[in-house]
Formats: C-alpha cells, sequence, structure tokens
C-alpha cells in the first residue's frame, strides 16, 4: 500500500504555493508515494482580501481535519506573522481537537515550510513556534537538517529555509521563490517522503 503524504498550505500572495508544488513533486518522486496538495480554509472576507492585494485562491481543494488521517506524513506551509504561523493555519490546527482527543495523528511524520518577507523576519522561529502544534498530536518532527548539501551555505544570494525546513523571502510581495529555493522544497518534499515511507513500514 502506497504511502500518503498531504502537503498542507496556506498562501495568501502565492510563495507558500509555489513552494508546495515543488515539495509535491519531490514527494512524489519517491517510488511507493503518493502526494497531495491541499489549503486550509480562508479565513478573511473577501474585501479584506481584496484590499490586501490577494490573487485569487488556486483550484486546489480545501481540507478538513477529518480528512489528516488518511495520511502517512504532513508537510504544512505557511507565511509568518510576527515570527509564528499564520492565523489561517493556527485556526485550522484550533479545529483538530477531536483528531488530538484520540491521538488519531500521533506516531505519523510531520515538517514545515513557510515564507517570511525579510532575513531576520522568521526563517526560524516560525517553524520552532510551530513545533508545539505537532508535539500535542503526538506528530514525529523530521526537519531536513543539512541533507540538501551546498545549497545550505549559500552566502551570495538571498536565499529562504534553513535546518527546520524549506522556506523563501516574499520582500514586499514581488519577489518570487528562486531556483535554490525551489530546488530546496524539492529536496524536502523528496526527503521527508522517504522517512514517512520508512517509518509506515516499520510499523
Amino acid at each position: 500500500m502506497a504511502t500518503k503524504v498531504y502537503i498542507v498550505y496556506y498562501s495568501t500572495y502565492g510563495h507558500v504555493e509555489k513552494l508546495a508544488r515543488e515539495i509535491e513533486k519531490g514527494a512524489a518522486s519517491v517510488e511507493g508515494v503518493e502526494a497531495k496538495l491541499w489549503q486550509v480554509p480562508e479565513t478573511l472576507p473577501e474585501e479584506v482580501l481584496a484590499k490586501l492585494g490577494a490573487p485569487p485562491k488556486s483550484d486546489v481543494p480545501i481540507i478538513t481535519p477529518n480528512e489528516l488521517p488518511e495520511a502517512d506524513g504532513f508537510l504544512f506551509g505557511f507565511p509568518t506573522r510576527f515570527g509564528s504561523m499564520a492565523a489561517q493555519f493556527k485556526a485550522f490546527f484550533d479545529a483538530t481537537g477531536g483528531l488530538w482527543r484520540t491521538q488519531a495523528l500521533a506516531g505519523k511524520a510531520a515538517g514545515f515550510f513557510y515564507s517570511t518577507s525579510s532575513q531576520g523576519g522568521g526563517q526560524e522561529t516560525t517553524p520552532l513556534t510551530s513545533i508545539t502544534q505537532l508535539v500535542h498530536h503526538g506528530l514525529i518532527f523530521v526537519p531536513i537538517g543539512y541533507t540538501f548539501g551546498g545549497g545550505m551555505f549559500e552566502l551570495e544570494k538571498v536565499k529562504g529555509g534553513s535546518p527546520y525546513g524549506a522556506g523563501t523571502y516574499a520582500g514586499d510581495g514581488s519577489r518570487q521563490p528562486s531556483e535554490l529555493e525551489l530546488a530546496q522544497a524539492f529536496h524536502q518534499g523528496k526527503y521527508f517522503a522517504g522517512i514517512a515511507k520508512k517509518l509506515k513500514g516499520s510499523q
């Protein structure tokens, strides 16, 4: 039976979604792994999103908490808000109380990817402060460490991401994920899928 990896994200301007699509490709490149993209529900009214200049949402399906137990592993992605996950994603986690009560997700692998506006804007604090969500569910945090190799030490170009997971810098919204950031996202998907597959096989 295939190992199912769900890439669940929230994206305001599309930066996190671009990382998510590369992560999906990376996870799907592992034999015996099925990767699927999901969005969490939007909590802002359309008129507020319009004032923010946010583009329309893509056709990626909206997930509900009840669908999470179907997967063997999760990569959760979101933009930062003052060094922690965006409220939309926190609202989604807040709705998983029933799964927490039964520990339906315990023992499954999980990781993070993210977007910040600037250097020092949360590339490490965002995933670090999000680990509490995994802990209460009994999920097993899988960071990428330095498995991306030389790309982790790039100093000549601006590059998001950290040992916690893939990341990008959005700036004022006009900057798009670089080739190196997208490559790191692909790597995270592939690396994580391999871990999730091994973990499922050991159970």
